[in-house]
């Protein structure tokens, strides 16, 4: 008899116990100071060198066929 009421004084202590802990463990949580939020991200995808990349490849390809195409008339 003496023992389940000592367990039961245990059992108690401990779900005390356990739940200051948690109280204290929320409180700190909530006393945190968060950094400020940073600058929201950009929703487009960058544009940079590949495609300026690109743009001179097709420039270049373009006068190379204008520059065949007027040798192409000079000859006939």
């Amino acid at each position: 008899m003496k023992s389940k009421i000592f367990l039961k004084i245990i059992v108690t202590f401990l779900v005390v116990v356990l739940l200051i802990m948690i109280n204290a463990m929320i409180l700190q949580i909530q006393a945190q100071e968060f950094p400020p939020p940073g600058p929201p991200a950009s929703s487009g995808a960058p544009i940079d060198g590949g495609v300026s990349i690109l743009i001179a490849a097709g420039v270049a390809y373009g006068a190379k066929k204008l520059y065949k195409k007027r040798n192409n008339e000079n000859d006939l």
